[in-house]
């Protein structure tokens, strides 16, 4: 079981959607404690020097995915 899971599903304009990349941007470049928003809140979370990524890319007829994900240990570093 998961301690929280978030998710957010929404149509963005081109804009909108480089606004909010640059914002999580910015907030895992500063490190350190990082405030994102949520939908209706913020949610709180460390982000630490490393982190480990992974990009995917699917085509599906007319139909791109692309999906970025990043992850990270929460305790302390080994």
């Amino acid at each position: 079981m998961k301690d929280l899971e978030f998710t957010q599903k929404r149509a963005l304009s081109r804009a909108e959607a480089a606004d909010q990349l640059e914002a999580l941007a910015a907030a895992i470049r500063r490190g350190g404690q990082a405030e994102l928003e949520l939908g209706p809140g913020k949610l709180t979370v460390r982000i630490p020097d490393e982190l480990h990524t992974e990009i995917e890319v699917e085509l599906d007829g007319d139909e791109i995915e692309l999906e970025v994900e990043m992850s990270w240990r929460t305790g302390a570093p080994e």
